[in-house]
């Protein structure tokens, strides 16, 4: 493939990350199947996935600066006898810090095989459909009445382990914290506003380790064009941001459910057709 080949493939999959990554979707997947019917027809990598991610990680972080600051110098004042007024960011700060355990733990204990065998499309389809299916559930049958100030320890190691299983392709990071956020009474925008805000640091420690780690290399791509793809993910991914939580708070998750189904049955049949291949 040309150089030009190159750098156009990257750009697609920075937009392409950039508009899934915050809708309960899987950009992982996404990402994953796109590379399939691009030209060169390769993964992109969980490295260049997880360095890409950094593009709409910044996104959040600039979206939600204000709330981020809050509830870090709160929760950095409360051994020095923080105002009472500000418990709640200081709970919030340690619950995005347990919540974040598990991914954690589990990324590193399933590091290999993470990027390697569940990356098969036939893994990736499953997942989509059946997190669909229970995003649709949730959705349906949970309360929707809690805001983040009730959320407790339980919540929020339950949302934690949520989130780690997004480090399997096709379940969405949003989507599985979203989920399990409808299904413990929260409402989709307090749902929504805490899978970002948890995603934020094992997000970014993903992304900048393997920044490192495949330094001069950078998979598929190279360094430039995965460069290129993670900034056009940054202003791709802080619209989404703005819609999405704009379209959460009057609708509901099903054109997403079935979105979801949808992608997964034709992903599926592709690959009994034999037109793709799981690696």
């Amino acid at each position: 493939m040309s150089e030009a080949g190159t750098w156009l493939e990257a750009a697609f999959l920075g937009v392409v990350q950039g508009l899934t990554e915050f809708l309960p979707i899987s950009s992982s997947a996404h990402l994953r199947i796109a590379g399939e019917f691009l030209p060169s027809a390769t993964d992109p990598g969980a490295a260049f996935t997880a360095i890409t991610q950094i593009g709409t990680e910044a996104a959040v972080l600039l979206y939600f600066r204000k709330d981020i600051w809050r509830i870090a110098s709160a929760w950095l004042r409360a051994p020095m006898g923080g105002k009472p007024d500000l418990a709640n960011d200081v709970r919030l700060g340690w619950l995005v810090i347990i919540g974040t355990l598990p991914i954690v733990v589990l990324g590193l204990l399933f590091k290999d095989m993470i990027e390697t065998s569940v990356r098969s499309l036939y893994i990736t389809a499953s997942m989509l459909i059946i997190f669909g299916i229970i995003l649709g559930l949730a959705d349906h049958f949970g309360r929707r009445v809690k805001d983040m100030s009730s959320m407790s320890v339980k919540d929020g190691i339950l949302l934690g382990f949520a989130q780690a299983m997004a480090l399997i392709p096709g379940v969405s990071r949003s989507g599985g914290t979203i989920s399990i956020g409808l299904l413990l009474g929260f409402t989709r925008e307090a749902a929504a506003r805490y899978s970002f805000l948890l995603a934020i640091p094992a997000v970014l420690a993903s992304g900048f380790y393997q920044l490192v780690k495949s330094w001069g290399e950078f998979g598929p791509y190279g360094v430039g064009p995965t460069l290129l793809a993670t900034a056009i993910a940054f202003f791709v991914g802080y619209g989404v941001i703005v819609l999405f939580l704009k379209i959460v708070s009057t609708r509901s998750f099903m054109p997403f459910v079935w979105y979801r189904l949808a992608l997964g049955v034709v992903i599926l049949g592709l690959l009994w057709g034999g037109v793709l291949q799981p690696y």
